[in-house]
């Protein structure tokens, strides 16, 4: 976990979503469905993508 990163992917829509799922992809940096981000693997960013893990898709990227 040290010099990887995350690339985040929306891959599902947000609505009929609770408002703290909304806030949680959000904070990712996630604004429409089909986007992608990168964040550095931590445990918060871990934490943030295990609660909308049925929104998102992972991958580990060097």
């Amino acid at each position: 976990m040290s010099d990887s990163q995350l690339k985040i992917t929306q891959v599902r829509s947000l609505i009929g979503r609770p408002q703290k799922q909304r806030r949680i992809i959000e904070a990712l940096g996630l604004r429409k469905n089909q986007t992608a981000v990168f964040h550095n693997d931590t445990p918060a960013i871990r934490g943030m993508v295990f609660k909308v893990r049925h929104l998102v898709n992972v991958e580990e990227v060097k």
